[in-house]
């Protein structure tokens, strides 16, 4: 196994779409969401340490879930868990644990991506990984993986490349944010659109040089705590100054100001659970396109549900279509599948009328 490749595993959102199994005190992330025996970061850390080794793959949260972490992939060390003490977006946390990783090892090419997608062909993931890995380690360039569109998603941002590039990893002209239906159309048409999945590799000095370059206080920050990263003073240090780190994304930080960066339309099937929706798309269904999660159900003249509850529950249902009918503990949410989107809304409704400890 490669010793210069190293990940970054991002998992310390919160997954509010995902309400109520998905809650600020135990997230997506880190649920068996699938029902298929391992929880979405076990998933994705076994995924990328078929080539990158145990130790290279440092895993970016917050504080309070540091417990769940080392619970959850009890093969990592403790130094492995890179904690944020306050929330301050992707950039900072992305240079923070890319200086541990130039530290360690100025030669490390490293791949930086969200714990909670689903990717089923994890051999073309590699592949795809390892294309970009060599393109990094040969020139100082940014790469991401990008995903080819299958209809005109208005929740994700799109990357558009240079058309007329018959090579594998294409010119990146620029980034745009999430559009309307329309404008999604016409990327579509156009046909060099792809979707931005948040997956990023670049070599550790090429992406602390744009730090430098584009970022030059948030870089100084953090170049401050250089001689204490991987020490014991490492703690002390970021407790005092993490946040007064910017609160900016690695898009907004660096991304859309580099000149140079390259993206390799992917040749696996993704999908980035980011709703109940979603989910159900990539869920096993019964004959009336009913997804089951967990429950023993029952059910009548019930079509396009998604269905979860605890394990081995009964669930009855009768004369219901396309629904999200999730049970949890002191919780229960039926809701229209068509108004996903406003599950966030209701988690803020929930938090005010009854308390946060159900959000």
């Amino acid at each position: 196994m490669n010793k210069n490749y190293y990940a970054v595993l991002m998992a310390g959102g919160v997954g509010s779409r995902f309400w109520p199994v998905s809650t600020s005190s135990y997230p997506k992330q880190f649920h068996d969401m699938l029902g298929t025996g391992k929880t979405l970061i076990q998933k994705t850390f076994d995924r990328l340490n078929r080539f990158i080794p145990t130790e290279n793959i440092l895993i970016l949260t917050n504080e309070r879930y540091n417990e769940l972490v080392l619970e959850q992939l009890p093969m990592v060390t403790k130094e492995q868990v890179v904690l944020e003490p306050a929330m301050r977006n992707t950039a900072p946390c992305i240079l923070y644990a890319s200086l541990k990783i130039q530290k360690m090892n100025p030669n490390a090419v490293m791949i930086v991506a969200p714990s909670d997608h689903w990717i089923e062909d994890e051999q073309a993931f590699e592949d795809n990984v390892k294309a970009c890995f060599d393109k990094c380690e040969k020139e100082e360039v940014l790469c991401t993986l990008g995903i080819q569109p299958t209809f005109p998603n208005t929740g994700f941002g799109y990357i558009e490349f240079e058309k007329g590039s018959d090579k594998k990893l294409k010119k990146v002209s620029q980034f745009r944010e999430k559009p309307d239906y329309e404008t999604a159309k016409e990327f579509l048409e156009q046909g060099n659109f792809l979707w931005n999945a948040g997956i990023f590799m670049w070599s550790v000095s090429t992406i602390v040089n744009a730090f430098k370059n584009y970022q030059p206080s948030q870089f100084e920050l953090f170049q401050d705590g250089i001689a204490c990263y991987n020490t014991v003073d490492e703690k002390p240090f970021i407790q005092e100054n993490y946040a007064k780190a910017e609160n900016i994304s690695i898009d907004y930080a660096i991304l859309e100001q580099s000149k140079s960066i390259f993206t390799l339309p992917a040749t696996f099937d993704w999908n980035d659970l980011g709703t109940w929706g979603a989910l159900y798309d990539k869920l096993d269904k019964d004959e009336s396109e009913n997804a089951i999660v967990n429950s023993k159900a029952l059910l009548q003249d019930a079509k396009g549900n998604m269905i979860r509850s605890p394990k081995g529950k009964i669930v009855v249902v009768d004369g219901l279509e396309d629904y999200i009918i999730v049970d949890k503990e002191e919780v229960l949410l039926i809701y229209p599948k068509s108004k996903q989107q406003d599950i966030k809304k209701v988690l803020v409704q929930v938090k005010e009328e009854f308390g946060e400890q159900y959000t």
